[in-house]
């Protein structure tokens, strides 16, 4: 990420804040479900409650951010600390009840952290 502080303020290069790149004209977003956890991919279809996401991680844990939208701005900011699961190519999920655009520089951490594996 660039980065840059003056007088301890960040500031950061526009392009890592925008809205993050689409694969095939599909957004990369968090999804939220009733019951199923919370996912982040690109968003193929919504129909009502069901959601198709490709390239999808299941997000079990994350450390460094205070919310679902705080880590769809920024990422995971302790990726070391978080429970990602491997990612699949597709997943179908029924009663999402939020879905959040991610900006490239959120993709591009949620993509880096390394798969969890139990012990």
């Amino acid at each position: 990420m660039k980065e840059v502080t003056i007088d301890g303020v960040v500031f950061v290069e526009k392009s890592e804040i925008e809205k993050a790149k689409e694969l095939d004209g599909m957004k990369y977003c968090i999804i939220r479900t009733y019951s199923a956890g919370v996912f982040a991919g690109y968003v193929e279809k919504k129909d009502g409650k069901e959601v198709t996401i490709r390239k999808v991680r299941r997000i079990w844990y994350w450390a460094g951010a205070n919310s679902l939208s705080e880590l769809s701005a920024d990422g995971p900011l302790k990726p070391d600390e978080c429970k990602f699961a491997k990612e699949v190519d597709k997943i179908e999920v029924t009663e999402a009840i939020e879905i959040i655009e991610c900006t490239e520089k959120a993709r591009k951490s949620i993509q880096e952290v390394k798969q969890w594996i139990t012990k």
